[in-house]
């Protein structure tokens, strides 16, 4: 809606003057919409072409699964790291976590910066968006190794914390920030690994040589005098019961921050 200020001719005469532009500046400046001839426009922002921009927030993460065979770089479209099929050795959807973004002029992502579920422990790349679908996460997860404890948190709030098993000083869970990769359920939930294993894109600094490389995940047991110990060989093992609730609420690109 406009508004009327009285605006005082040359010769003296008081008129009324519709400032309607106050009106479309106060929306540009809000990147809101406005009417122009009684049609309605929204003013979108500009980027600059190129530029990066993190993404998340200490209660909101993004995951981006992936929507077809999709190629890592080490910047967009240069120095390639790796090729992800859209399932992975699993035969479950291909996930990377989102650590931000690169845009072009009108703030539209076209590629982004991810973390891998690859060797070293920690390597990020660059996929590009729209082989991706990207989706927000509320939780995360620590994992403190001194405590032997597991604590996950729900739009920041703290909803579940338990005792845990951890590797075992010749073979440890290794440190660090990762995400969860992929959420499995064993054929057998009476066997080592529990009712699930929530997978983690971190691997056994020392376990190179075991299947698919010595992946680390957050899983049940069938030991549960574990518990509490240094004893595993660089997972976490949670009671049963535990297991599956974090199986429960932990979904894929969960930010899991593993410290001493």
């Amino acid at each position: 809606m406009g508004m009327s200020v009285p605006v005082i001719s040359r010769n003296g005469a008081v008129t009324m003057l519709a400032v309607t532009m106050l009106a479309v500046l106060a929306a540009g400046a809000a990147g809101g919409p406005y009417a122009v001839g009684g049609v309605k426009r929204t003013i979108v922002p500009a980027c600059t072409a190129g530029s990066e921009r993190a993404v998340g927030s200490s209660t909101v993460a993004w995951a981006a699964v992936a929507t077809r065979p999709t190629n890592a770089f080490r910047s967009p479209g240069h120095g390639l790291i790796a090729r992800f099929d859209r399932l992975n050795v699993n035969h479950v959807p291909t996930v990377f976590g989102v650590l931000g973004e690169r845009v072009d002029r009108t703030c539209d992502a076209k590629w982004l910066h991810v973390e891998l579920p690859l060797r070293p422990n920690g390597a990020t790349g660059w996929v590009r968006a729209a082989s991706v679908h990207r989706v927000p996460v509320h939780t995360r997860i620590t994992v403190d190794i001194s405590q032997r404890r597991v604590r996950l948190y729900r739009n920041g709030k703290l909803i579940l914390s338990s005792v845990a098993a951890v590797g075992a000083s010749a073979t440890p869970t290794p440190l660090g920030r990762y995400y969860v990769n992929q959420r499995l359920v064993p054929s057998d939930p009476t066997g080592p690994f529990g009712p699930g294993a929530v997978g983690i894109s971190a691997f056994s600094p020392v376990l190179t040589g075991w299947a698919q490389g010595g992946p680390v995940a957050i899983h049940g047991t069938n030991e549960p005098w574990s518990i509490g110990h240094a004893v595993s060989n660089g997972c976490i093992r949670l009671p049963n019961t535990i297991a599956r609730r974090v199986f429960r609420l932990a979904l894929t690109g969960t930010p899991v921050l593993i410290r001493r």
